[in-house]
């Protein structure tokens, strides 16, 4: 595997395709933010996805990974890359009714070597989703890796987790978001789909 890019240089990446976005956000975790990590920005150009990619892929290049698996749709385009730089096969998990499966044919199997990846963590939701999947398929989850944590260290998923870079970015509790009490529009640029929590002081 050729020589990972430095977390300085995706710092620069990230700037570069505009990733980091200011405003008023209700994240897919139901928490709201005044910043937003839109990776698809990134995601967009194959060159720096396989830079980045790659460099998710490192700490795990001695593990004879079989499989990588994301959660769609965020974690698709990230499982892709960092396959490819593994030389492993790539699987991606959609909701079907709420709940996180494997669909299209695809399919874990027993013994299998595998590692979650995901675009962002902020509460790992869905990268547990995801690690319900393995371990009901009977595999072996080896670690997860994310381009962005911005869970403060919060996240656990009780294997090794190697993001590729840590943001100290603040969520907000709906009840307990200031943006909303400052009557600020809200955004959901996320994937998933849920009722949107009422803002402070919006009438019902």
């Amino acid at each position: 595997m050729d020589q990972p890019i430095s977390v300085a240089e995706g710092m620069d990446i990230l700037k570069q395709t505009g990733v980091l976005k200011r405003g008023h956000f209700l994240l897919s975790s139901g928490l709201h933010s005044d910043q937003y990590l839109q990776c698809a920005l990134l995601l967009q150009y194959p060159w720096h996805a396989e830079k980045v990619c790659r460099a998710l892929a490192a700490p795990f290049s001695a593990q004879q990974i079989d499989v990588v698996i994301g959660p769609a749709i965020g974690g698709i385009v990230v499982a892709y890359e960092t396959a490819r730089a593994l030389g492993a096969r790539y699987l991606h998990a959609e909701r079907e009714n709420g709940v996180m499966t494997l669909r299209r044919g695809y399919a874990l199997h027993p013994g299998e070597r595998v590692l979650v990846v995901e675009d962002v963590v902020t509460t790992g939701g869905s990268v547990k989703e995801v690690i319900r999947l393995v371990q009901e398929a009977g595999s072996q989850l080896l670690g997860v890796a994310a381009i962005v944590d911005r869970s403060g260290g919060k996240a656990d998923f009780g294997v090794p987790f190697h993001p590729f870079i840590r943001l100290d970015v603040e969520t907000y509790e709906p009840q307990d978001c200031p943006l909303c009490r400052q009557g600020m529009p809200i955004e959901k640029p996320g994937s998933r789909q849920f009722s949107q929590p009422k803002q402070a002081g919006e009438r019902v």
